[in-house]
C-alpha cells in the first residue's frame, strides 16, 4: 500500500466521482483518529443532503478487500432491515450505510492498487478513547449487546474470516510458542518469568474453546474489535450506532465482552510502565454488564452467559501473548516507541490479568446478579 499524506486530501476528492454519492463533492478533509484505515470527510453541494466518509482500507491488515466489504454490507443491511421493522426513526444515524460505486460495486480500486470506499457521515454523535462515566459504561455494554442480538439471527457462516485465527488463543500460543523455540532475537532469558505465568494458564484458558467444542456454546457473529471508541453516543452519551465493522467475523460472545472489559475496567493505559496503578474500576464493570445483558439476556444460552469472565480473563491473557510474542521476534508486528515498547506492554497485560484473578469470583458474582434480574 502506497503511503499518502493524509495533508494532500484535496487531491483525493476526483476518487468520490466514482461513488454514487447524492450531489457534488466540493470538500474533503482528514477525519477521526483510526490507526488502521485513512479516513476522510466529504462535504457535498446540497444544503439538506448527507456529508459522506471516504476511507482508504489498509489491504496490508486485511488481505481479501472484497470478503470484507461483502461482511460489512451482509451485516449493515440486515442490521437495517430489523430497524426498519421496528419503525425506529433516523435509520441512517443507527447504522452505518455503505455507498456503491456508479457501477454497483462495494470499492473502488485505484491505479496504485489502493482500495476506497464510502459512508454516509453519521453526524451530530460523539465517542470517547476512554470510559469516563458509569452511564457512559452502560451504554457501551448497550451498544455491543444490541449489535449481537440483531445479528443472532444470521448465520455466522455466512460471513468470511478476514482474519484467520485473529481470536483463537490455541493458533496465539502456537505462535507464542514457535517464538520462544526461534529466540530470534535474542531475548528469552530476560522473559522467563512471564513464559512461565502465559504457560501455568493455558489450560484454563482453552475454557471457551473446550466449550464450544462440546457445542456449550454457539458460534455466533461477532464484532472483535470492541474498543469503546467504536460506539458513536448521541450529545446525552446515549448509544445510537456501533462502527468500525472490519474485524466482524465469526466469534463466540465471550471474546466481544472480554475485550471489551480489557479496556474499560483498567484503571491505566495498556502500556503503562507503574504497575501499581493497574486497578480494576468494579463500578465501570457492572455498568457495562448492566447494559450489556439488558440488550442481550434474551438470546443467549447460559453457558454463553457463564462463559463471560472466561473471557474478561482470556483477552488480556491473549494480548499479553501477543506483545511478548512480538517482543521475542524482535518487534516486528506492533509499532513501538523504544525497544522494551512490547515488555512493557506485555507487562502490563499480565499485571491486568493479576488483578483480574484476584477479583474473579466478584465479577462471577456481578454477572449472575444482573443474568437473574431477567430470571425473576
Amino acid at each position: 500500500m502506497i503511503d499518502i499524506p493524509k495533508s494532500k486530501a484535496a487531491e483525493f476528492l476526483p476518487i468520490v466521482n466514482f461513488f454514487a454519492i447524492k450531489g457534488k463533492a466540493i470538500n474533503i478533509e482528514p477525519f477521526g483518529s483510526g490507526h488502521i484505515n485513512d479516513t476522510y470527510k466529504i462535504c457535498t453541494d446540497l444544503e439538506k443532503g448527507p456529508n459522506y466518509m471516504l476511507q482508504r482500507v489498509n489491504n496490508h491488515v486485511f488481505k481479501n478487500v472484497e470478503h470484507l466489504m461483502q461482511n460489512v454490507a451482509l451485516v449493515c443491511n440486515h442490521i437495517r432491515e430489523k430497524l426498519i421493522g421496528l419503525n425506529e426513526a433516523n435509520v441512517d444515524g443507527k447504522v452505518l450505510t455503505p455507498i456503491p460505486t456508479k457501477e454497483g460495486k462495494l470499492f473502488f480500486k485505484d491505479e496504485r492498487n489502493n482500495y476506497w470506499r464510502v459512508f454516509i457521515l453519521i453526524e451530530n454523535t460523539k465517542s470517547y478513547d476512554m470510559v469516563e462515566t458509569v452511564q457512559q459504561a452502560r451504554e457501551g455494554g448497550r451498544a455491543f449487546g444490541n449489535f449481537q442480538a440483531m445479528l443472532s439471527d444470521l448465520n455466522p457462516h455466512d460471513v468470511h474470516e478476514v482474519i484467520p485465527n485473529f481470536l483463537n488463543i490455541a493458533s496465539r500460543l502456537r505462535d507464542f510458542k514457535e517464538a520462544t523455540n526461534k529466540n530470534m532475537a535474542n531475548r528469552i532469558e530476560e522473559v522467563q518469568s512471564e513464559i512461565d505465568f502465559i504457560l501455568e494458564r493455558e489450560n484454563k484458558m482453552n475454557t471457551i474453546l473446550n466449550m464450544a467444542a462440546k457445542s456449550q456454546i454457539p458460534l455466533r457473529i461477532t464484532h472483535n474489535d470492541t474498543k469503546f471508541n467504536n460506539v458513536l453516543l448521541n450529545g446525552d452519551d446515549k448509544v445510537q450506532c456501533v462502527i468500525d465493522l472490519d474485524t466482524v467475523m465469526p466469534g463466540y460472545v465471550a471474546y466481544d465482552f472480554g475485550d471489551a472489559i480489557r479496556t474499560i475496567i483498567n484503571s491505566a493505559a495498556e502500556d503503562e510502565i507503574d504497575l501499581d496503578k493497574i486497578k480494576l474500576n468494579i463500578p465501570l464493570f457492572e455498568a457495562y454488564t448492566k447494559g450489556y445483558l439488558e440488550a442481550a439476556y434474551h438470546f443467549l444460552y447460559p453457558m454463553e452467559i457463564n462463559s463471560l469472565v472466561d473471557g474478561v480473563l482470556l483477552l488480556p491473557y491473549m494480548q499479553m501473548i501477543r506483545f511478548l510474542t512480538d517482543y521475542l521476534n524482535g518487534d516486528t508486528y506492533y509499532k513501538i516507541n523504544h525497544p522494551t515498547h512490547n515488555l512493557q506492554r506485555t507487562r502490563a497485560q499480565m499485571r491486568l490479568v493479576i488483578e483480574i484473578e484476584k477479583k474473579e469470583e466478584l465479577l462471577r458474582d456481578i454477572v449472575k446478579k444482573e443474568a437473574n434480574v431477567y430470571l425473576s
